[in-house]
């Protein structure tokens, strides 16, 4: 008997339309309707909602308010806006760059801190230069510093925004002066940075350009090295020292090459009136084989034999000095 059954309920199944074959009775087509096709999948660009179609909606609009595609702005200008800003810790290097006239955003103090001269005169100077003071948990300061020493407090600056190459010879023209420049091959030492901005303001040059690969940058370090110097004369960057070279070359500017193998004495370097770009390389390797060679001349400064070669600071130092006398002697400075 339950065989029977069975298998009459498997004809009435048959002739109602099993969900194999047909809709149920009392499904109302939907069991039918779930097998149908429902087209081809639309493009990811075209699913509401979904990241693809977000991101095509947000380039349009960008692109309708910058009046092209946002693909079609400077690589330069995309740059600018990726770079980030940079924190000073501890309680003497803050102290040291806001006596220095480094410009700052904030400046972080930990609640409860235990204040001294250092911190009560860090506090004045930020006042004074209109920077904002935010009081924060000491947690937190460890996380704005990355585990650094701070004491306590912490300075953050801006990331420096680089002249362009030929603004360095625009200066120098504004001023109604003799172009000096100095651009430097291999240094990556923000503090050797920092010393040659330092130098070459106190000597008259009007910028200091630096490349943008392989090369020490505008960092806190710089800033602090340069003693607020950074903040008179402009540091240009150029994406190949070579070609800014050739360029400073046409322009009617004298390069010369600051070598150990140089092939003239720096105090007989007559051209040193003329409109001038210094070129410093590393202590270590010097200037680069390309870079030496575009220099128009090489000049050595003469040392002791026992000295190999002078930090690339104390070189350019002595070497704008001697340019500044003899650009005062000749009434060209």
């Amino acid at each position: 008997m339950a065989g029977g059954k069975g298998g009459g309920q498997g004809g009435r199944g048959n002739k109602a339309g099993s969900p194999r074959k047909g809709a149920a009775k009392g499904s109302g087509g939907q069991r039918r309707q779930s097998l149908e096709g429902r087209g081809p999948t639309p493009k990811a660009e075209d699913r509401k909602g979904h990241y693809a179609a977000r991101r095509a909606a947000s380039t349009a609009r960008r692109a309708q308010a910058g009046g092209g595609r946002p693909n079609n702005r400077p690589k330069v200008a995309y740059k600018a806006n990726r770079q980030i800003s940079e924190l000073i810790a501890g309680r003497n290097s803050v102290l040291e760059a806001l006596r220095a006239g480094v410009p700052g955003i904030t400046l972080y103090v930990a609640n409860f801190i235990d204040s001294d001269d250092r911190v009560r005169e860090s506090l004045t100077l930020a006042t004074q230069m209109g920077i904002p003071l935010l009081e924060v948990p000491r947690p937190e300061v460890d996380r704005l510093t990355d585990g650094a020493i701070h004491q306590g407090i912490a300075l953050q600056i801006p990331s420096y925004e680089y002249a362009q190459p030929d603004d360095l010879i625009a200066r120098a023209h504004d001023l109604g002066q003799t172009p000096l420049v100095v651009a430097l091959d291999g240094i990556t030492d923000p503090r050797n940075l920092g010393a040659v901005i330092r130098s070459a303001a106190a000597f008259g040059a009007h910028g200091v350009l630096v490349p943008e690969r392989r090369s020490a940058g505008m960092t806190a370090g710089a800033w602090k090295t340069s003693a607020g110097a950074a903040a008179r004369i402009p540091v240009a960057q150029a994406t190949n020292l070579t070609r800014a070279l050739k360029g400073y070359q046409k322009a009617g500017m004298l390069a010369v090459g600051l070598s150990a193998r140089g092939t003239v004495d720096l105090a007989d370097l007559a051209a040193a009136s003329d409109p001038l770009v210094l070129v410093v390389g590393s202590e270590g390797k010097g200037l680069g084989r390309l870079v030496e060679e575009t220099c128009d001349l090489t000049v050595r400064i003469p040392i002791a034999a026992a000295t190999e070669s002078l930090n690339a600071g104390v070189a350019t130092s002595i070497a704008l000095y001697e340019i500044a006398q003899r650009r005062l002697r000749s009434g060209r400075l």
